[in-house]
This record gives C-alpha cells, sequence and structure tokens, in this order.
C-alpha cells in the first residue's frame, strides 16, 4: 500500500511538472518576437501597397494587443481576386476539350436541366437566324451529341473504342462542347446568380472529390503552362443543327495565379493573420489550387470555402447542391459563410481583410465594421462593386481610406502599378467604368 502511494505521488509531481514545463513554454512562444515578413511591392499599386503593409504592420504578431486565441484574419475570393480570370470557367473548356465526364447521356440531361427555368434566354442569345432558345431546345440537341460520343469514345463508358483523335474529327464533339459552353453563358446571362452560379458544378456528376480534384489540377497546370490571354469564338457545325440550329459563344483564355496574392497570402500568415478563401467556383477545384504547395498559396484544408454538392452513398456528386450544411458561397451567402464557419473562431470579429473584384463580393466588402482594408481587383465594372469602386477613386492618397483598387493588364494577365486597368484587347487604362 505504501509503495503504492509512493508511486501516485511521484505520477503526481510528474504530471505538475510537465504542466508547468507546458506554460511556461506556451508563454515563452508567445513572448518570442517572430520576425515579421513585409509585403514585397512587386506590381501593387503605391497607395494600395502602402496600406497593406500598414494593416499587416498594425495587426502583426508582434504587435502588443495581438490575441492568438482571437487572431485577425483576411477573407480573398479567387476568381479573377487571387488568379487571373476564372479557374472555373477554365476548368469547363478543359472538360470540354476532353471528354472528362462520368455520366451517362441520362445523367446529363438531369444535370443540364437542373433548376433551369423554362421560359427563353436573354435577347443576346438567340441563334445564328436570330430564333429564341430556352434550356429543353439546347439540352436536347447537347444529350443526343452526347450520346454518339458516349457510345463511341473509349474514354466515356459507353464501350466504344474510339479515341480521343478521333472524336475530335466527328461533328458531335463540336456540337456537343459548343452548347454546353454556350449554356453557360446563356444561363449565367438570363436567370439568377442562384440557379446558374450552381449550375457549373453539375456537370460533376458521377465523380468522386477525389476525381474532380485530378481534374482541376490537370486543369490548372494545363492553362499555367499555355499562359496566353486572348478570346476564342466556338461554333456549332452547320451539319449539325439539331433543334437549336447554329449557335457560337466566345470566352477568354489564360490563367495565373497573381504573384503579388502569393506574396499576399502568405506574409499574412508569417504575420500571425489567418487566410481564408470564399470563393464562387466549386470546393475541389479551389481546394486544389488554395492548398496545392506546388501553386505556392499554403492555405490550410479547413479555411477554404466555396461550393458544394451532395453525394450518393457510394461518394459520387450528384446534381443537387448541399443546402443542408452550406450556403452558396456568392452574395449574400459569402457573409453568412464568413459568419457560420469563420467568425466564430475569432472571437466574433469579422475581417480585417477583404478582397474581390465583382458584385458577388460586394456583401463580404461591405458587411463588416471590423474590415481595415477592402482590396477590389479592378475590373472596371459597374453595379454595386462599381459603387465600392468609385468610393476607392475618390479617396485615393487619403489617410482615411477603406476600398483601395488594384489594376491589371488583362493583356499579359498581369498587375500593373497603379489602381487603373487595361481591358483584354485595349491599350489604355481606365479607372472606373
Amino acid at each position: 500500500k505504501k509503495f503504492y502511494q509512493e508511486e501516485k505521488n511521484m505520477k503526481n509531481e510528474k504530471r505538475v511538472l510537465a504542466l508547468i514545463f507546458m506554460i511556461f513554454m506556451s508563454v515563452f512562444a508567445y513572448a518570442l518576437p517572430v520576425k515579421e515578413t513585409k509585403l514585397k511591392a512587386q506590381n501593387w499599386a503605391p497607395d494600395t501597397y502602402a496600406a497593406l503593409n500598414r494593416m499587416i504592420e498594425k495587426n502583426s504578431i508582434n504587435n502588443q494587443d495581438y490575441n492568438i486565441r482571437s487572431k485577425p484574419y483576411a477573407v480573398f475570393d479567387f476568381d479573377n481576386t487571387t488568379a487571373m480570370n476564372d479557374i472555373q470557367e477554365a476548368l469547363l473548356i478543359y472538360q470540354l476539350e476532353n471528354l472528362r465526364f462520368k455520366m451517362t447521356p441520362q445523367q446529363l440531361d438531369a444535370a443540364l436541366k437542373t433548376e433551369v427555368p423554362k421560359g427563353s434566354f436573354a435577347d443576346e442569345f438567340k441563334n445564328s437566324k436570330g430564333e429564341k432558345l430556352n434550356i429543353d431546345i439546347v439540352a436536347e440537341d447537347c444529350v443526343t451529341s452526347y450520346t454518339w460520343l458516349y457510345n463511341n469514345y473509349k474514354e466515356l463508358g459507353g464501350k466504344g473504342n474510339k479515341s480521343l483523335a478521333e472524336i475530335k474529327k466527328a461533328p458531335e464533339y463540336t456540337d456537343f462542347i459548343t452548347k454546353v459552353r454556350y449554356l453557360y453563358d446563356a444561363i449565367g446571362g438570363t436567370f439568377s446568380a442562384d440557379i446558374s452560379y450552381p449550375w457549373v458544378t453539375y456537370l460533376f456528376t458521377g465523380m468522386t472529390s477525389e476525381e474532380v480534384q485530378k481534374l482541376a489540377e490537370d486543369s490548372t497546370d494545363y492553362w499555367l503552362k499555355r499562359n496566353d490571354y486572348k478570346k476564342v469564338t466556338w461554333t456549332s457545325p452547320k451539319e449539325r443543327p439539331g433543334k437549336a440550329g447554329i449557335v457560337s459563344v466566345t470566352y477568354k483564355t489564360g490563367l495565373r495565379i497573381m504573384p503579388e496574392m502569393t506574396n499576399l497570402y502568405n506574409t499574412l500568415m508569417d504575420n500571425g493573420i489567418e487566410v481564408y478563401v470564399c470563393s464562387a467556383s466549386f470546393i475541389d477545384v479551389i481546394v486544389v489550387a488554395a492548398t496545392n504547395p506546388k501553386y505556392g498559396l499554403n492555405v490550410k484544408r479547413s479555411n477554404v470555402f466555396a461550393m458544394q454538392l451532395k453525394t450518393d452513398d457510394k461518394g459520387r456528386y450528384i446534381n443537387q447542391y448541399d443546402y443542408n450544411n452550406y450556403f452558396q458561397t456568392q452574395g449574400a451567402g459569402k457573409s453568412k459563410t464568413i459568419d457560420k464557419f469563420i467568425r466564430p473562431n475569432h472571437g466574433g470579429k469579422g475581417p480585417i481583410l477583404v478582397a474581390g473584384d465583382s458584385d458577388g463580393d460586394y456583401n463580404m466588402l461591405s458587411d463588416y465594421k471590423d474590415m481595415q482594408v477592402g482590396l477590389i481587383i479592378n475590373r472596371v465594372k459597374g453595379g454595386p462593386i462599381g459603387e465600392l469602386s468609385k468610393k476607392a477613386e475618390v479617396s485615393i492618397g487619403k489617410s482615411n481610406a477603406v476600398y483601395y483598387l488594384q489594376g491589371r493588364n488583362e493583356n499579359t494577365g498581369l498587375f500593373i502599378p497603379t489602381e487603373k486597368t487595361i481591358l483584354l484587347g485595349s491599350k489604355a487604362e481606365q479607372l472606373v467604368k
């Protein structure tokens, strides 16, 4: 009994000593100065660069008011903010050109029509004869052409034996990719964002998360290597008009993860400021770009929020948005996502930095009194984001500014050291719309 009591006392003493040591090391580590990393000037607009540096210095882990239990944090949009152009749109082109699908024709039909109203598309989306179109007409053509592809291309699951090179020579291939890409623009240009934003994600039906992430990595690598910025037009073949007739669609090429943003993300984290991404693209696409070390952003997986689909009992995505657990991460849904998933981890405080480029970012750029810098990547847009851009315009050079513009050259895919932007196909700099 005596031996047992002595052993118990010894164990208790060890626990107390271990606890004291842990407390000491925690206090020591917290008190130890962290070497601040200063943001590189690169191609930042001078006022914007100065504001970001002031914000970082004010909120750094070396600041005496820094609270490790309630870290300051920043929230970034991804498409056209962290990256040049839209990574989801780039993936759609890659997916179409390479026929990376896991759907039967019946599943494709359902995916294309999910939540899309039956009414006609807006006038700018008529066919070559000037006839109005709707989802049923165009989807029927897409499914008809896809059925031929499914039955003939060896990688689609329909027991075909043709290679992709052979398939690309067929009019069904051109008809399919053109009309699906046309639908992306027609739905986005006709109906509300809560319909159009999830629509493109339904094309992942039948894939697992791992398969979408592999597709996203292949696409991102492909576009980063190409590094060209231009407009491309696809036109459906005359020999296969189908129900919809001949349609054309024009899209932008090019993708770059901006060097300035890579440096900003890492500088914030080096200074003890948490970094989050809140994007209207699909979750697996953004997870790959934001967390894979080879792209340099180094965001934690738990800090990435984007569009989410439901899965079946085998873990494959289905054409249903996961409203049970997530908001749509666009517009007001971005602020709701911040409020539900991020603020509780930071003492209920809002972000000190929010970065965006479009109306879909307006809410999170305007909802938080804690925000010290609202960074707007200047796309010379109107609407709500245009109003914030005008606030940034009139406060250039003022010490009490909240909103800051950052210009870019859309012909090169690079930031330029001014608030002004050079739009694709132009040589002139523009400040606001």
